[in-house]
């Protein structure tokens, strides 16, 4: 017997299916299926993912979808070809775009007005798990009129049974609609998991939907698990009584002929003028970009480089992608928003003369077939970074030049993690939120599940506890709803929304596609990344600062390259703020390799990766450095590709080379070899690619130890490799905001202020590092801020300022203060002068009680003249609206402060400033409690410097951030800030585990440990961890962590 399952539903029906695509499709082949539909209601968001299945293992594989229909029965659609997939993915875009992000609101004539080409089959309402609307029309009367009129042949009433205790009434009951109306009878299975186990799977994931127990959740729990991909002999033995109908399925499946391999993607073309063909305009823009980059003539070696590029551009017909991004290049740059290309598009000449990347090719040995190859089955992709602060203003030129119809954004699938199962299965459960809260916080700690569960309070063994666990590792890594990719767009010559269905994001005036940057790339579509990177924003701002305060105008081009003092800053690891190398483990790395010049600068940001690391080229590469005249090379063309990197292969690009010139690849086989690196699941691939280079390597008389040696190198770089190009892209936005710090620190500091959130570090951190380098900093005040953050005047520098501007902190530094207020506050003052007092403040703005406490709590009437408390004290006396009684409106509301009112001590003053905006500018919160710390033998930070390597220490301090790299096996790492600076510490493994509790909730510790200094970089190598959050009571302090 032969059987078609084509009705079934993914997990991609968020919160309704309890299978992965890939799971019905490959248990529908050991049951063997001839095929598979998946019809995901009103949804093709999960097809792809089980496309690549049902590739692999052979068998037919379906698009279909489910849809519910206010004014008629719900049914299955079923396209026949290309242009009847179009129109269903148009039917499911008007049901999305007709309501809010998530849902999708359907009726009869929708379906009718995009029928074309479509087979459907109906479900009948007694059988759907769904509350129907009223039909307008008795069911027979539909099937026979509105249904058959419609579909004709292509129409079919769904027979689906599932054990109950009336199938045959019921079936019986099918067979006499189906022959009274002359609608066909079909088998399907209404199938919402690949296993009977995962029935409780179901019930969980419907209990989260309605927000109920799982034990109450009955309206959406089916009556038993037969909703199950069953075995060929228990359908015939289910419909022994109408056989027909069986077979009716594989007819269904012969007519639908479509498959997602027939996609092709359109790009835009109206990018070229009237006249001109996309190649000729590309051609003629590169060219004369040529001539701009190179106003003395264009070198050889580029013009070699153009012609090659524009010969695979146009073999491959991907001229209008580069005319995209172009276009979009130069709309922020007519707009005079920062904007630069990075990642393999850097390899590329073309987008160089374009203006898209910045990194010039005459000065590098970049590789194009890094970026675009003949060999290569996958669309180019070309990232380009904007202000993250007006990122929106490209996305709405895109959405406005090319139209909604034309122009969506990828999407992400947002997943479950481990704690949001925790979570969410706890409380189908009925668990306790205390077992509940207990059990999630531990997720990091390094303990097993069931060991968590333990800890938490919950038996594992136990019934609860099994299907607890059962559940929370089955739900890890559903796909919970779709979201908005960072950037990823998708324009279309045609309709967009006959590619993919089209449905409202979250925020307003975007659109989105329902499949994500995995899925795209599978299918071969192009898509533009439009990314937002925050340091664009703030050198922007840093600029703008530089040309008011400083008299100097200054651009990414123009900054002055080779810069001494810039680099001996960057070598002492002073790089706080700055772009890309200041992380842990960058800072750690400075000092040792010593960056003095540009491309030193290319290889510190590809070294500190997972792949060198894996591939073990850290340390020799740092070996080399000290000793350059060691490095020894088997050939002079081993020599031309790693001699620039000592011998040592950092970057991707130099992998593809070395199998190029030791194994005789081609440039599109060594990408095709790098691919296979990535793609460490399929060892095959590996394998074959291995074979491939070792004996092409013994062509080339080279021994086996170096061929395999090689090979490993290569490997590594499936782990996570830097390519060049992208490390270059980077490097120019490193020296440029290093240059800006070194020289400029009071803008830097205000840009990188006014440009959060990003970076590693709070606004606290760069504060205090600013005023190491001499900067005045002066807190918010309600006559001297505006809403953000400015330079103003120094007129009193002290002993060691070298800057003549002093830093004012914005309004916007006050946590809970509402924009609104603040610009009410501003407008007013510079309109009619300053405040004079709070009485006059609350007379010309009107603010409130909630307000004006928020103000004094953040002690911003300093220039009034007015005591902390004795602030806080006057709002609590304000009326909550008092242009609301103009009755009292001329009345003098001073009132004297009473005397027993005690002004804050100054730890309570710090901890108000912490509490109120993040950060002190009067003294640190462990300062108060150093003379106890010294008492117990604790060191400062200061102190480290000078201590012997390798002894024991005692250190104390706030947790700024806490860092677990995937490479790293397990070691934290944290830093740690007293009133003297900060400490960089490394946690074991076995020591997070063993203060866990304290290690992940407390953000002030002690620590006991051993101290390490290598060539100035100081760590403390954790063994205890106390919880010091006790000695700072009423301190609210948050870390920055990273995962």
């Amino acid at each position: 017997m032969q059987y078609v399952e084509l009705h079934c539903k993914s997990n991609f029906s968020f919160l309704s299916g309890a299978s992965h695509p890939d799971e019905l499709v490959e248990r529908a082949s050991e049951l063997g299926y001839r095929g598979l539909a998946l019809t995901d209601e009103s949804s093709v968001a999960g097809v792809v993912r089980g496309y690549a299945a049902a590739k692999d293992l052979g068998m037919q594989y379906i698009v279909g979808t489910e849809v519910h229909l206010t004014d008629a029965p719900s049914m299955v659609l079923w396209p026949t070809d290309r242009a009847a997939y179009g129109q269903m993915c148009r039917l499911i875009s008007r049901g999305r775009m007709r309501t809010e992000k998530g849902a999708c609101q359907l009726a009869w004539q929708d379906v009718v007005e995009f029928s074309s080409g479509l087979i459907a089959g109906l479900i009948p309402p007694e059988t759907s798990n769904h509350r129907e609307s009223t039909p307008t029309k008795p069911l027979s009367r539909f099937l026979r009129t509105d249904f058959r009129e419609v579909f004709h042949d292509s129409g079919y009433l769904l027979c689906e049974v599932h054990r109950g205790v009336d199938d045959q009434t019921h079936l019986q009951r099918l067979r006499n609609l189906s022959i009274g109306n002359d609608v066909p009878l079909v088998v399907s299975g209404d199938v919402y998991y690949h296993t009977a186990e995962r029935m409780l799977m179901h019930d969980c994931i419907s209990a989260i939907q309605s927000g109920t127990n799982i034990d109450k959740s009955h309206e959406k729990r089916f009556r038993n698990g037969q909703r199950y991909l069953r075995p060929l002999e228990e359908i015939a033995d289910l419909y022994r009584d109408v056989p027909e109908a069986i077979e009716k399925t594989v007819e269904i499946a012969d007519r639908c002929q479509f498959k997602l391999s027939e996609l092709r993607y359109e790009y835009p073309e109206e990018i070229a003028p009237p006249g001109m063909s996309l190649v000729e305009h590309l051609r003629r823009l590169t060219w004369e970009g040529a001539k701009a980059r190179w106003p003395d003539g264009v070198p050889e070696k580029v013009i070699d480089l153009l012609r090659h590029e524009m010969q695979i551009i146009q073999e491959l017909s991907y001229e209008a992608y580069f005319l995209t991004v172009w276009d979009m290049v130069r709309f922020a740059r007519q707009r005079n928003i920062l904007c630069q290309g990075r990642g393999s598009a850097a390899n590329s000449a073309v987008c160089y003369c374009l203006g898209i990347t910045n990194v010039d090719p005459s000065q590098s040995d970049l590789l194009f077939e890094r970026f675009v190859s003949r060999e290569r089955d996958e669309a180019p992709d070309i990232d380009v970074d904007f202000e993250h602060q007006r990122r929106e203003e490209v996305l709405q030129y895109l959405y406005d030049k090319y139209g909604r119809d034309r122009a969506g954004l990828t999407a992400t699938v947002i997943t479950y993690r481990t704690k949001s199962a925790i979570r969410d299965v706890g409380k189908v459960l009925g668990i306790s939120a205390d077992t509940i809260d207990s059990i999630a916080k531990l997720s990091g700690s390094g303990a097993t599940f069931l060991e968590r569960c333990v800890e938490g309070g919950m038996d594992p063994e136990s019934e609860l506890g099994q299907r607890f666990v059962y559940l929370v590792t089955t739900l890890t890594g559903f796909p919970r709803h779709l979201s908005q990719h960072v950037g990823g767009m998708v324009m279309t010559a045609g309709s967009l929304c006959e590619l993919c269905p089209i449905e409202n994001a979250a925020m307003e005036d975007r659109t989105i596609i329902q499949w994500n940057k995995d899925d795209l790339d599978e299918l071969g579509i192009l898509k533009v990344d439009v990314l937002a990177l925050g340091m664009l924003s703030a050198l922007h701002r840093c600029f703008d600062l530089i040309a008011t305060h400083h008299d100097c105008t200054l651009t990414l081009g123009t900054t002055p390259q080779g810069d001494k003092a810039t680099y001996d800053m960057i070598c002492k690891a002073d790089t706080v703020g700055v772009f890309q190398i200041e992380s842990r483990a960058q800072m750690s790395m400075l000092p040792r390799l010593q960056p003095r010049c540009y491309y030193d600068l290319v290889v510190e940001v590809a070294i500190v990766r997972p792949g060198p690391i894996q591939g073990n080229m850290v340390h020799p590469y740092l070996k080399a450095r000290e000793n350059p005249q060691s490095v020894t090379y088997p050939n002079d063309a081993i020599r031309g590709v790693l001699e620039k990197t000592l011998g040592v292969p950092i970057f991707q690009e130099q992998a593809m080379r070395l199998a190029v010139v030791a194994a005789g690849f081609t440039p599109g086989e060594a990408d095709q070899l790098r691919r296979a690196m990535a793609a460490w699941r399929r060892p095959g691939l590996i394998d074959r690619f291995r074979t491939k280079l070792l004996e092409g390597m013994r062509k080339k008389n080279f021994t086996a130890a170096f061929a395999e040696h090689v090979f490993n190198q290569i490997r590594g770089f499936g782990e996570y490799g830097f390519p060049e190009s992208h490390a270059a892209s980077f490097a120019l936005l490193v020296y440029a905001s290093c240059y800006l710090k070194c020289h400029y620190p009071d803008a830097f500091c205000v840009a990188l202020l006014n440009s959060q959130p990003m970076g590693f570090y709070a606004p606290a951190q760069l504060i205090s590092d600013a005023k190491k380098h001499g900067v005045e900093v002066n807190g918010v005040d309600i006559n001297l801020s505006d809403w953000m953050s400015t330079l103003e005047p120094n007129t009193e520098p002290e002993d060691g300022q070298k800057c003549s501007n002093a830093i004012r902190l914005g309004l916007t530094t006050i946590r809970g203060l509402n924009s609104k207020i603040a610009e009410q506050i501003i407008y007013e003052r510079q309109l009619r002068g300053p405040y004079s007092s709070m009485e006059e403040l609350v007379s010309r703005t009107g603010l409130g009680k909630t307000s004006l406490a928020t103000l004094a709590d953040a002690d911003a009437f300093e220039s009034l003249q007015v005591d902390r408390r004795a602030a806080i004290w006057h709002s609590l006396g304000q009326d909550h609206a008092p242009n609301e009684q103009p009755l009292f409106a001329d009345l003098n509301e001073s009132e004297q402060t009473p005397s027993t009112l005690v002004p804050m001590t100054p730890m309570e003053e710090v901890h108000a400033d912490y509490n109120m905006t993040g950060l002190s500018l009067k003294a640190h919160p462990i300062s108060f409690v150093r003379n106890e710390l010294l008492a117990q033998r604790c060191v400062t930070a200061k102190e480290l410097d000078e201590l012997r390597s390798g002894r024991h220490v005692r250190v104390a301090g706030l947790i700024l951030l806490r860092q677990k790299p995937s490479t790293a096996k397990g070691i934290v790492f944290a830093t740690m800030e007293d009133e003297t600076g900060s400490i960089n510490l490394v946690i074991f493994k076995a020591v997070w585990e063993r203060f866990f509790r304290v290690a992940r909730t407390s953000n002030a510790w002690l620590v006991d440990g051993k101290l390490e200094n290598r060539q100035g970089v100081i760590h403390v190598i954790v063994g205890r961890i106390t919880d010091l959050s006790q000695e700072v009571t009423g301190l609210s302090v948050s870390s920055r962590d990273f995962h």
